[in-house]
């Protein structure tokens, strides 16, 4: 059950960034479809438990050390060549976001100028790559513990200070950007771009373990554990939306609101998820290109940093908006490859009970 547990951990630190723990993305995937983004968090729930501990399974069957060869084994030659390709840009593109975010942060926590913020996260990302990943990344996942607490506070706290009906709230909500249409296909593409992000960890920890059943726990349980967050979030922005609709970083206002030792508490745990998040989609973009600890390795992650930097001033609302959904879409192939690989891997295992039973 441990190992289960420690599973889980690195499966929720790997999704949450700055997006999930801003506000910003559930501002934009559930909380713009007034009561109904709660349905959309449920079923985002479901799926991030099934495919995390599917994928877990997949990595732990494999004893893989790198997700193409899970990427591969459900997807075959030519799907499997495209959604690799998929997952590489996206590990770059997290990134950027990562970056904006961290200049959002602290705009709007400590009054440092966005560009100021985001290149101060870009440099400590860049020499962090240069070192040992692993230990810095260990040590910043351990703060999961404290996100899951606040956010659990702020959630309370908005629930208990709401001041608008909830007929308001739901006009307000259906004045809000969305990142999609309607709340069912939102969900979908909220989970599809998370595991399109997160297939690289949970490919490699499924490879950590040759038993299946703890591989497949530490993938339900993380999930299940995404999808409280991801609900706790939403009651934070819908109850209060009326004042942190327009924000960057709707939680760090909230936060603040409770007071501003919690707002800087909570700053300093976003910018550890950020960087963490950060660090591994670079590093995970470097290495798929060249081998890690030579030269030639350094100089392409210091030409991708500044490159992501640039791409940063597009804007952090605007970026989660943006490359989120559209690679959401992309990912509907990796589901689907992983939901064909179960449905084989029942028939499969039906068919051998049914062979032992002959016998």
């Amino acid at each position: 059950m441990k190992k289960s547990i420690q599973m889980a951990g690195a499966y929720i630190g790997t999704v949450i960034g700055a997006g999930f723990a801003s506000g910003q993305e559930v501002l934009q995937f559930f909380t713009s479809f007034g009561w109904l983004g709660f349905f959309g968090a449920i079923l985002a729930t479901l799926l991030f438990a099934f495919l995390g501990m599917n994928i877990i399974q997949i990595g732990s069957r494999l004893q893989t050390d790198s997700h193409k060869d899970v990427v591969y084994n459900i997807c075959g030659k030519y799907l499997g060549l495209a959604v690799d390709f998929i997952i590489t840009f996206f590990l770059f593109g997290v990134a950027v976001i990562m970056f904006a975010g961290a200049g959002s942060t602290f705009e709007q926590q400590f009054g440092i100028p966005s560009a100021v913020g985001s290149l101060i996260m870009v440099l400590l990302t860049i020499a962090t790559c240069f070192f040992n990943v692993e230990k810095v990344l260990n040590i910043i996942g351990s703060i999961t513990p404290a996100l899951l607490v606040l956010v659990l506070l702020i959630a309370a706290y908005a629930l208990f200070t709401m001041d608008t009906t909830f007929a308001e709230l739901n006009k307000l909500a259906h004045g809000q950007q969305s990142a999609a249409s309607n709340w069912f296909l939102s969900g979908l593409l909220y989970v599809s771009f998370n595991i399109t992000c997160a297939i690289p960890m949970l490919a490699v920890m499924g490879g950590t373990t040759k038993n299946r059943k703890v591989a497949g726990m530490g993938g339900i349980l993380g999930g299940i554990g995404l999808g409280l967050m991801l609900i706790l979030i939403n009651v934070g922005m819908y109850t209060r939306l009326d004042a942190v609709g327009s924000l960057d970083i709707p939680m760090l206002y909230l936060a603040n609101e409770i007071s501003p030792v919690v707002g800087i508490f909570m700053s300093i745990v976003l910018l550890a998820m950020i960087f963490n998040t950060a660090v591994g989609m670079l590093y995970g973009f470097a290495v798929r290109v060249m081998k890690p600890g030579t030269m030639k390795f350094k100089g392409l992650v210091t030409a991708l940093g500044f490159a992501g930097f640039a791409a940063s001033f597009v804007g952090f609302t605007k970026l989660v908006g943006t490359l989120y959904p559209i690679t959401g879409y992309l990912g509907f192939a990796l589901i689907a490859a992983v939901i064909v690989a179960w449905v084989r891997g029942k028939r499969k295992s039906n068919h051998e009970q049914l062979e032992t039973k002959a016998s």
